[in-house]
């Protein structure tokens, strides 16, 4: 059934067909952005949405609504939450080892030396020139403009997963509707001229350039547990290395999801 281009602005309840079985052509209205209509025609069991350019996409659950998730932000913030619950398992696990194979157990002058030069070293992990660096550090100030920091990329970079949803009918969706519905045959095509070869390539300099942040802020997250160090001090190492692996991630996972949703070829 096959109704785009057709000026239909309102849908009947139609069943929809097994994807599986009958494929994703079954069922073709103009229920994508942009729309030729004030607002786009809802329907909820249309298995192809064309917009007013007859550019169209398929209108299928993703992954992660699958997993019974309501988006890509929400697995976000699960997928947040259990790395940090993962890195606070971590630091303990390895305070603990430190602590009974009783390696420094006092602070003596010669360790208040040692301080300092800890303090050098994760400053060198997470970067001097890094705002980040005022996490292994004493001043309030600015532990308040990391965070601050921290706060902004994480926002815009919501946006980005926002503009990767799956929803049709939205206009702030980035989504590139690559499929192609020709009038003289029922079947649709996808016309992407993405191919694995683009993401092993995306693989590979995601991994080139964040890989670095990720191998310093686990460092630092290890340095952290050392007993050697005071209660503030591991304090300050390990939110440094958390936050930093955590934006880390996040990047990583934003620029999946969003090349995902505007990629049209490598």
């Amino acid at each position: 059934l096959q109704l785009q281009s057709n000026r239909i602005t309102k849908m009947p309840t139609i069943p929809r067909l097994n994807d599986n079985i009958y494929g994703q052509s079954t069922f073709v209205t103009d229920c994508g952005v942009p729309s030729a209509f004030d607002e786009a025609l809802e329907c909820e069991n249309c298995t192809m949405c064309c917009n007013e350019d007859d550019d169209c996409y398929p209108q299928e659950e993703t992954k992660v609504v699958k997993w019974g998730l309501k988006g890509y932000g929400t697995f976000a913030a699960v997928l947040s939450a259990c790395f940090i619950a993962l890195c606070c398992m971590v630091a303990i696990l390895l305070y603990i080892i430190a602590r009974r194979k009783n390696i420094g157990n006092s602070l003596t002058s010669a360790v208040e030396m040692r301080i300092k030069q800890n303090d050098m070293y994760a400053l060198s992990k997470i970067g001097k020139d890094s705002v980040y660096s005022y996490f292994v550090t004493d001043k309030v100030f600015g532990w308040f403009i990391a965070s601050a920091t921290l706060g902004i990329q994480v926002g815009i970079l919501v946006f980005f997963i926002l503009a990767s949803e799956a929803n049709l009918q939205n206009d702030r969706t980035d989504i590139q509707f690559t499929w192609q519905c020709p009038r003289d045959t029922d079947v649709c095509d996808d016309k992407s001229d993405e191919t694995p070869f683009g993401w092993i390539c995306f693989s590979l300099l995601m991994f080139a350039f964040l890989s670095k942040d990720m191998i310093n802020g686990s460092k630092l997250i290890y340095h952290s547990a050392k007993i050697t160090h005071s209660f503030k001090s591991r304090i300050r190492y390990f939110v440094g290395g958390t936050c930093l692996c955590s934006i880390t991630l996040f990047a990583l996972y934003v620029s999946t999801v969003y090349n995902k949703a505007i990629a049209t070829s490598n």
